[in-house]
Parts: structure tokens; C-alpha cells; sequence
């Protein structure tokens, strides 16, 4: 998304008149325009000159967002700076200054007979001359809704300060031909006359309006910039400079000069400057400024850390890892502003009124002034009618309502760890039905650790099945291969000799040749492929994974070696996570890999609704489709192989501590890593809408109420009228109404469960639970094996050869190969002819006998 800073919007008519001439330059996929921040995100192959082309031509001004390393954040707090407050403050000083006489003479001296200087005194036209003068002083001032309010008049796209600049000018204008009409009558000798043009001015209600709009702008604009307060609380937090290591000597450089691979020194009570990994010291890191939590992590030689974070006790020596916007920090404040930068859908409504709003209102105006005419009241009164029409009605408080409540409530996930990527994120976020958990990660701390090494006794020892373990294990990435490897360390084990022809298989196994022997570890249905396991093994691995362990196993060619039980702890605030969400009327369920068994006993540990195991990656994406049809679904998990279902859910929640590639996929990312941020940001976003909605209805109604009382509907019947300077008030009142209420945001706990609410329409999961073990079945159905009996094979090499040729066909899975027995057993996920098979086998000089 390509971003643009948009000048001279002023209400909600503006930012959809820039949205609708960008959306129709040819290339652009989407476009979004922020009234809060000013701002435009695009999408699509434009050229940025025809998209800025296009918002001049409708009357703005525009300008590409800088973008690249460092200098990124600096332009983005310049943005973000309240350059409007002091204008305004400005212009309603000087507003003031001839208000204050002009009201003195207008109205204190007409109304409570308050003294005037010998000039003025019984000096009608001289009063009028006075009251024009100061007035006229009082628009210049305002200009600016006169200029924005004609050229948007002059395209074809009246906004609020065409409203105004219309009130203001027709009170202007009328109390000028009622100040000549005066002259006359003085002229004349006609006394009667001259009083009743006096009381026709209405140079006050004109100097009053712009006046008073401009303390609802301004008003207006100290609100919405505390909205953006988390966002630049964040770009506070940037370094700006680093102490490097060059030419063998440390040297301050500024933040922009430090490069990838660079060496840097953070002493105690520094702020680290980028992201980066610890090479030298250990020191406790305090990581508020990005997870929110106040407790100092211990970092030591080896591990991450982040820039922002500060360094409390120990002397650090670092390699930069990420520099500039690939930052944790750079990446949060993109976040963030990408998502002021887009529109939630119930933003729509609102758009779509305030495309019609303004010339709706004018035409309200006139028709005012045309009917009070038409039934006998005078032109000021019908003026005055028709001028508060227009100095009611409030096109910004429709267009605010949507952003700040968004912009707050994202500013809020930000300081609590809790990143919505979009508006749209952000309100979808509290409408879901269905939390399906990965496991691994998620629901326990993913650092699994051995609790059981149960041997084959009458083939190996413990330590020797520990030793083949770590062998093959110590070229896996997988969490519980971790498990086997920190243990194999605690025993002080090493082997000089490298696994050949690794092989994983995700969700099933490992294989590899050891001294020539293949050598394979991983679930029972696995291994039962290369070796018979005894009823005995069989009966203590269900009972391991009966108490929530994993059992692993393990066989070197036809010989079974035993098995490692390898257990994941869940994490402390898992069960109370899930407790919270039940309580909230969502349905909780927990996708796995692992066996039934196992999955269920931590299934029932962590109070899920329901456990749906031996899920292999491809398989969790059709999972989420299946209960899509069920509700709206939030996919949370950490892994690369949580990647494809965290883009099918309908929102996708990843664990901060996790991959890349899961944070990407993701549209919420929690920076704390724990389950108990998934029920707050439910909770957030469920605030945030029913702040939206609450603001909405306050803008909508503001306007039902306002409009046909300043028209008059009420005179004939109960007496009621508006006085325009009233109606000024009320309209500066509305966007500063609106507003306040979306700060209200602030004070919201996102982590307090006591107001939690049931969903009116929860979903029933039984149905699920048989659609998911007849697609898993089907699943396991789908993977065809075939047998190929070959002659010549003499060797491990051989078998090496033949597997690495079989492995390279499309649509093998994998090839168990044994020169022994001279088969191979391919597992395929996709039909493979046998002639291709066969083909491949003899290019090898061997001799396929048989394929069943």
C-alpha cells in the first residue's frame, strides 16, 4: 500500500470526494482516505503523479509519504505534529478581538441599553458602519472557509465550509442591503424605517458563526490529535543514534548509518538502537516500550533483541540483524499507521451519506427560505431560518465517527501488545464465533522437554537410544527435536558422524543413513512402515500420551530401538484464555498433529471445547474452511505451518513470538506471545465497534434533531426557533462530542472479564467434530503407497540412489528404500503412473521386477 499526506480536506464530503476521483484513475485497485490523519493509502499499479493529479483536480493538495530506512520516522512524527491547534488558536484570538466590540454594540446596546461613545450614539447608520466593519475584519480572519468553501462549490463537491461559508456569507449579505436600505430611510426622514432595518442586521450572527466554528475546530483538532498519541508515543521511542564498532574503535553514528551485519554496543540504561543479536554479555531487557510487560526479560549470548527495548543492567555487544523499517519497532508503527490509513466497513454508511450530505442540506436551505416566504413571514425571518439549516448541519461529525473510535482503539492494542493490522481487523475481530488454536506454541510454551527414554532393551541401552536420536534429530527444527537435542546436551553426548540423505516428512517423521543403516524416528504410524513394534510398546506409548506426552519412535532399518516420550507444558494463562472466551459465548477448539491421545489430554488441561487431532499442515487450512461454514472463524497459531490456515480463517492471530511467515499471514499479531491477549482483543474490538456505533448515532440523530428545528417545523406548532448563532454552536459542539466519546477508549480494560457478554447466536461444534474425522480419514486416504520389488541393489548407497531418484518424480511424498529386501515403499500424493516409477528406477541400472 502506497501511502499520501492529503491537504485541505475539512469534513467527511471531502475525504469521499478525494476517495471517489483517486478510485477512478486507471490502476487503482482500492483507495482510502483518512479525515483523522489526513492521510490516503492506494493500492494498485498508478502512478503516483496521476493519483496526486487526481486529488488536485477535485480541489486538494497531495503528497507521496516518504518511505525508506531510518528517515521514515521522523516524517512520520512531522505528520502526525498538531501544526492546526496553533493556527486555529490564532485566528480565533483575532476573531475575538472584533467580536467582543461587535457584540457590545450589536447586542448590548440594542438589547440592555448599555452605553457607546458620543459617535455612536443614537447614530444608527454609524452603528451599521461599525458592526460592517468589524465583521468584515472577522471574515477576513476566517478566509479560509470562504476559499475552501467556494473552490469545493466550484468542483462540484460542497463540503462543510461550503455550509458555512454560505450561512456566514448570507448574513453578511442581507445585513448589507438592509444597512443601504438604511441610508435611505435617513435619508428620507423615515425613523421608522431606519429602526426596523436596525434590528434587520445580522452582522453578528455572521461574525458569531465563524467565530464559534472556529473554536469547534479547534476543539476538534486537540481531540483528534490526542487519537493519535499511541502512534507517536511509538515514534518517540526510535533511537536516534548507535555506537558502532569501525576500524576497531566505538564511534557514535547516527541511526540512518547503521547497516546490517554492523557490531554495536548498548551499555546499561540505553535503549538498544536496532534489532539485533546478542554476541557478547547478558543483561536483563526491559520490553515495555513494545509488549506492554514492565518485568525485564534476561537476555543472554545468542539471543534477540529489539530495537526500543532498554537495556537495564549489563554491558551488550551486538550484531544488527534488521536496521531501518525491517525493525520490530519500524514494522509496529506501520502497523499502526496502515491501519489509520484504511476504512472499516461500517465506515461505508457514513461515506455514503456524506457524499450527499451538503447538497441535501443546501437544498434543505433554500427550500426553507422559500416556504417561510411563501406562507407571509418576512426575508429575515425566513433568512434566519434558512442560515441555521446551514450552520447546523455537520457533515464531520458523520465522517469522525468511524476513525477516532479506530484510531483509538488501535493506539490502545498497540500499547497493550495487541496489533490490529487494519481498521477492518479491528472490527471484525470482536464478531468471531469459532477460536481454533494450534497447539504447539499456542496453547503450551513450545519448548517440549523429555520426561521418558523407554528402550527397546534387548537392542539398545537408554543412552544409546538417546545417542541415534540425537543423530537424527539434531538436523530437525521441529520443537520436540529441541526437546532431544537440550537433553542430549545436559548428558554431554556427541557424534563425529553426519546423518546422510536427511529426510523429513512434516507431520509424520524423520529418516536418514547413519553408517550406512536407515535410521528413522516419528509417530507410530510412521514407523510402523519400516519395523513391527510390540503390543507391550504399543500399549506404554498410549498410557504416555494418555498423561498429555508425546511418545516418539525410533528404528534403524528393520530393527525397532525404543521409544522418547517428550512432553509440552501448557502455558499458565492457557486454561484461564480459553475459560474467558467460553464465557463469552465462542467456541474453543484446538487443531494438532499429535495422536488423540495426547492431544486430548491437553486438550482437557486447557478446557477446550473440542480437540481435533493428527491434522498434518494442508490438512489445518481445510479444518478452517470446514468450520467457516459454521460461524466466523479466528485462526490462532505461531508456525510456518499455521501460514495457510491463518490466511483462510476469517481472522488470522499470531503469536508475536512466532515466524515471520505467521505473523505475515496474520491480520492481528499479539507481541506478548501469551492466549490471554487473544480474549482482549476480542474484547478491544467489541469496545471499538460499539464506540463506533454509539458515535454514529450521535452524528446521525444530531442531524435528525438539528435540522428541521433550525428550519423552523416547530415554530407554528410550539413557538420554537433557532437563532443562527446557536446553531453555529451546536454544530462546533457535534464533532467535539464525537470525538471525546472515542477518546473514552482510553479508560476501557481490555483485560477486565467481568462485563463480558454471551453472543446472541453461538454455534454448535457436534457436527464439526464427525465432519473432521471423516475429512481426516479421507485425508489419510488420499496418501496412496505403492510397493516396487527391485533387483541390484547391493548396498546402503544403492538404496540412497534409488531413493534420491524416486523422491525427484512429482507427486512422491516419499520413497522407503531397503536393499535388503529390495523393495521400496513410496508413499505419493498425487497418482504417478508405474512406468514413470519404473523408468526412473532402471535410468539407475536396476531392475524393477514388480509394482503393486
Amino acid at each position: 500500500m502506497e501511502q499520501y499526506q492529503v491537504t485541505g480536506m475539512s469534513c467527511a464530503a471531502c475525504s469521499t470526494r478525494v476517495e471517489k476521483a483517486v478510485s477512478n484513475v486507471e490502476g487503482v485497485t482500492s483507495c482510502s482516505v483518512s479525515l483523522l490523519t489526513n492521510s490516503m493509502g492506494v493500492e494498485g499499479t498508478a502512478d503516483p503523479s496521476a493519483i496526486i493529479s487526481a486529488v488536485e483536480k477535485a480541489g486538494y493538495g497531495a503528497s507521496k509519504k516518504s518511505t525508506g530506512q531510518q528517515t521514515a520516522a521522523p516524517s512520520n512524527d512531522d505528520l502526525l505534529k498538531d501544526h492546526e491547534t496553533p493556527i486555529l488558536k490564532k485566528r480565533l484570538i483575532l476573531s475575538l478581538c472584533f467580536l467582543i466590540p461587535l457584540m457590545y454594540v450589536s447586542m448590548g446596546h440594542m438589547m440592555w441599553n448599555w452605553p457607546l461613545p458620543e459617535i455612536l450614539a443614537d447614530n444608527h447608520v454609524a452603528m451599521g458602519l461599525f458592526q460592517l466593519l468589524f465583521t468584515t475584519a472577522v471574515m477576513v480572519v476566517n478566509q479560509k472557509f470562504f476559499i475552501n468553501g467556494f473552490q469545493s462549490l466550484w468542483h462540484k463537491a460542497p463540503n462543510m465550509d461550503t455550509l458555512v461559508a454560505l450561512g456566514a456569507g448570507a448574513s453578511y449579505g442581507y445585513s448589507v442591503y438592509a444597512l443601504f436600505a438604511m441610508t435611505d430611510a435617513q435619508m428620507r426622514g423615515n425613523m421608522a424605517d431606519v429602526m426596523k432595518y436596525m434590528h434587520e442586521f445580522y452582522f453578528e450572527s455572521a461574525a458569531m458563526i465563524l467565530t464559534l466554528i472556529t473554536v469547534g475546530k479547534m476543539l476538534e483538532a486537540r481531540s483528534k490529535g490526542r487519537t493519535t498519541d499511541a502512534l507517536k508515543s511509538l515514534l518517540k521511542l526510535a533511537p536516534k543514534t548507535a555506537v558502532v564498532i569501525r576500524d576497531g574503535s566505538e564511534q557514535q553514528v547516527g541511526i540512518e548509518q547503521v547497516r546490517t551485519g554492523d557490531i554495536f554496543i548498548v551499555k546499561p540504561g540505553e535503549n538498544i538502537p536496532v534489532d539485533g543479536i546478542i554476541i557478547a554479555g547478558n543483561s536483563a531487557i526491559n520490553e515495555s516500550a513494545l509488549t506492554g510487560e514492565s518485568i525485564p526479560v534476561d537476555k543472554k549470548e545468542g539471543d534477540q533483541i529489539s530495537a526500543a527495548t532498554l537495556n537495564t543492567s549489563g554491558y551488550l555487544k551486538c550484531e544488527a540483524t534488521r536496521v531501518g523499517e525491517d525493525t520490530t519497532l519500524s514494522q509496529i508503527i506501520q502497523m499502526v499507521s496502515d491501519a489509520a490509513a484504511t476504512k472499516a466497513p461500517i465506515a461505508k454508511v457514513a461515506d455514503k451519506v456524506s457524499g450527499i450530505f451538503v447538497p441535501a442540506v443546501i437544498a434543505i436551505s433554500l427550500i426553507t427560505i422559500f416556504v417561510w416566504l411563501a406562507v407571509g413571514q418576512t426575508i429575515g425571518f425566513a433568512l434566519a431560518r434558512g442560515i441555521s439549516v446551514l450552520v447546523i448541519s455537520c457533515p464531520c461529525a458523520l465522517g469522525l465517527a468511524t476513525p477516532v473510535a479506530i484510531m483509538v482503539g488501535n493506539g490502545m492494542g498497540a500499547k497493550h501488545g495487541i496489533m490490529f493490522k487494519t481498521a477492518v481487523s479491528l472490527e471484525e475481530t470482536g464478531k468471531t464465533q469459532i477460536v481454533a488454536l494450534d497447539k504447539t506454541g499456542t496453547i503450551t510454551s513450545g519448548k517440549p522437554q523429555i520426561t521418558d527414554i523407554i528402550p527397546e532393551e534387548t537392542v539398545v541401552t537408554e543412552q544409546q537410544l538417546l545417542e541415534l536420536a540425537y543423530a537424527l534429530e539434531r538436523k530437525s527444527e521441529h520443537p520436540l527435536a529441541h526437546a532431544i537435542l537440550q537433553e542430549a546436551q545436559k548428558a554431554n553426548l556427541e557424534t563425529t558422524e553426519e546423518i546422510k540423505d536427511f529426510h523429513a516428512v512434516p507431520g509424520n517423521g524423520l529418516s536418514g543413513y547413519l553408517k550406512e543403516k536407515l535410521l528413522t524416528g516419528g509417530n507410530l504410524n510412521y514407523i510402523e512402515q519400516y519395523t513391527k513394534i510390540s503390543e507391550k510398546m504399543k500399549q506404554t506409548a498410549e498410557e504416555l500420551a494418555s498423561q498429555g506426552k508425546t511418545p516418539l519412535f525410533f528404528s534403524r532399518d528393520k530393527e525397532f530401538l525404543g521409544i522418547i516420550a517428550v512432553a509440552d507444558v501448557i502455558k499458565e494463562d492457557s486454561p484461564q484464555a480459553v475459560k474467558e472466551l467460553q464465557n463469552m459465548g465462542i467456541r474453543v477448539v484446538m487443531l494438532t498433529g499429535d495422536n488423540e491421545r495426547t492431544a486430548k489430554a491437553i486438550g482437557a488441561q486447557a478446557g477446550v471445547d473440542q480437540v481435533i487431532a493428527g491434522v498434518l499442515p494442508e490438512g489445518k487450512e481445510n479444518v478452517i474452511r470446514r468450520l467457516k461454514e459454521k460461524g466466523k472463524v479466528a485462526m490462532v497459531g505461531d508456525g510456518i505451518n499455521d501460514a495457510p490456515a491463518l490466511t483462510r480463517a476469517d481472522m488470522g492471530i499470531a503469536i508475536g513470538a512466532g515466524t515471520d511467515i505467521a505473523i505475515d499471514a496474520a491480520d492481528v499479531v499479539l507481541m506478548k506471545s501469551r492466549l490471554s491477549d487473544v480474549p482482549a482483543a476480542i474484547r478491544l474490538s467489541r469496545a471499538t465497534l460499539k464506540n463506533i456505533h454509539e458515535n454514529l448515532f450521535w452524528a446521525f440523530i444530531y442531524n435528525v434533531v438539528g435540522i428541521p428545528l433550525a428550519a423552523g417545523v416547530w415554530y407554528t406548532l410550539l413557538g420554537w426557533k433557532l437563532n443562527p448563532m446557536f446553531g453555529a454552536a451546536a454544530m462546533s459542539l457535534s464533532s467535539f462530542c464525537v470525538v471525546t466519546n472515542a477518546l473514552r477508549l482510553n479508560l476501557f480494560k481490555m483485560r477486565d472479564a467481568k462485563r463480558d457478554k454471551k453472543l446472541k447466536h453461538s454455534v454448535e461444534l457436534e457436527e464439526i467434530q464427525e465432519e473432521n474425522k471423516h475429512f481426516i480419514q479421507k485425508q489419510e486416504d488420499t496418501t496412496m503407497k505403492k510397493t516396487m520389488k527391485i533387483e541390484g541393489m547391493m548396498c546402503g548407497h544403492c538404496e540412497a540412489a534409488v531413493k534420491k531418484a524416486l523422491e525427484g518424480v512429482s507427486g512422491v511424498e516419499e520413497a522407503v528404500v531397503s536393499h535388503e529386501t529390495g523393495t521400496a515403499v513410496i508413499s505419493l500424493s498425487e497418482d504417478v503412473s508405474d512406468d514413470v516409477l519404473k523408468t526412473t528406477v532402471e535410468d539407475k541400472d536396476y531392475t524393477v521386477l514388480e509394482i503393486q
